[in-house]
């Protein structure tokens, strides 16, 4: 057996977690274990196993080909530093009890060095519609080359200062900048704090106005696009005066609510009993907030009062163009008819001219 890939040394911070990798060939296919040393002198090398240190560790491995193994260990804590040990052997006696191996393991090893995660003050201030975002590390301060803002996954400042506290302003009010910003230290590890812009929901609906044809079902939706997310959706409608809550029970009504979006479908739609005001509320830790949908129900006709307009308009012109083709003078006269104003004389002259011509 021999390594193609061997686990790597790292530094993590308490709290945080980490992974090694291993990877192993030979014929036939190697088996992979892990082993551990703490840092205290008297501690000796123990195996870990998948679900060991109150299940923070976990052990994946595959045998395809070759062999790889992957530990990773959650939550770290100081205890977790020392020396993780990736073995690997493919001799049949490897696991025997009495039997020693015709051939030892083969090992690899990487330190894991877990250190204490230092204190970050955080604080939000709000004054003449510009926010105020601040981070401030307890010593004792690792060597610091910069820092970054980060919202979402985006960079939004970044610096090159080496000290302790860091800021980042925002121009507007809060409930338009809601959300988890992050304040990213550079050290050897990485040290993060985050500062929470946290307001009452936002609510806004997809569609102010929506439409939907009788028996057919409607859709009305809902969002909140500030942080942090709802935790209580629901939908009213308002009728007579009253404002009635509307609940899945009631068999036409279909609520699907997740996180910051909330959807209403409503069954079989009715003209006079669905046409209205909707209202969904959103509730957070931090309060409330609403928004109207207004949902129209159209006959399911009304598709097709366009088309009959165009054929009842095509059925005008026709009659009127008929009516006055019947109505209107002939401009010629048929053969064998005199036409008015003219005596026999006149058409008895008109005939011996024509046939002196003929001779």
């Amino acid at each position: 057996a021999g390594f193609i890939k061997s686990p790597l040394s790292q530094k993590r911070l308490t709290q945080d977690s980490v992974e090694l990798y291993c990877e192993a060939i030979g014929n036939p296919i190697p088996e992979i274990q892990w082993w551990f040393e703490g840092n205290d002198p008297n501690e000796t090398y123990a195996q870990l196993w998948d679900g060991a240190r109150q299940d923070r560790v976990k052990i994946n491995a595959t045998y395809n080909l070759h062999s790889t193994s992957t530990i990773s260990i959650a939550n770290l804590t100081s205890d977790d530093s020392g020396m993780y040990e990736c073995r690997a052997s493919n001799d049949p006696d490897r696991n025997h009890l009495s039997k020693s191996p015709k051939v030892k393991w083969i090992r690899s090893q990487a330190n894991v060095f877990v250190i204490e995660r230092p204190e970050i003050a955080t604080q939000v201030s709000e004054e003449s519609n510009q926010l105020t975002l601040s981070c401030n590390m307890s010593a004792p301060l690792p060597t610091i080359t910069g820092h970054k803002w980060v919202h979402g996954e985006k960079v939004v400042q970044e610096d090159k200062n080496s000290g302790a506290f860091t800021s980042y302003v925002i121009n507007g009010k809060k409930e338009d900048h809601s959300g988890v910003y992050e304040c990213v230290y550079e050290a050897n590890p990485q040290i993060k704090g985050v500062v929470n812009i946290s307001v009452p929901p936002q609510v806004t609906a997809y569609k102010k106005s929506e439409h939907g044809n009788e028996g057919d079902t409607g859709v009305l939706t809902c969002k909140n696009p500030s942080f942090p997310a709802i935790t209580t959706w629901s939908w009213h409608k308002n009728g007579h005066g009253v404002s009635a809550l509307l609940e899945n029970a009631s068999g036409r009504y279909i609520i699907k609510s997740s996180g910051n979006k909330t959807e209403l479908r409503i069954l079989k739609l009715d003209i006079e009993q669905d046409t209205g005001d909707y209202f969904c509320n959103g509730t957070n830790s931090y309060g409330s907030g609403a928004a109207t949908v207004n949902l129209r129900v159209r006959s399911r006709l009304a598709a097709l009062w366009p088309f009959l307009g165009i054929v009842a308009e095509v059925l005008v012109l026709v009659t009127i163009i008929f009516i006055y083709e019947k109505r209107r003078k002939p401009d010629e006269v048929p053969d064998g008819k005199r036409p008015p104003g003219k005596s026999n004389a006149t058409n008895h002259k008109d005939k011996n001219v024509r046939q002196r011509n003929a001779n």
